[in-house]
């Protein structure tokens, strides 16, 4: 039961990694709406072959040090008076 958790978490944990290597981009951080941000989820499959063969390449490590770029920060909360999209 424990395996097939952590089987389920860690493509999640890869999917954030790679959503916020994206949103370190100026480019697509200029781009997204509020409504978009809010649309966001790591929990996207259609990636995941879980039928036929995968052949990882174990030389070659995927690239999400995120140490060295930019990931936004947290928000900062609207005014009182601003009104929220709905």
């Amino acid at each position: 039961m424990l395996a097939l958790h952590l089987l389920q978490s860690a493509p999640v944990h890869v999917n954030t990694l790679l959503t916020q290597q994206v949103l370190a981009d100026p480019k697509w951080a200029d781009t997204l709406t509020d409504a978009d941000r809010h649309a966001l989820s790591p929990l996207f499959w259609t990636h995941v072959n879980p039928y036929g063969r995968f052949e990882p390449d174990m030389n070659r490590r995927l690239d999400l040090d995120l140490a060295t770029r930019t990931v936004p920060g947290p928000r900062t909360p609207r005014e009182e008076g601003a009104a929220v999209p709905g």
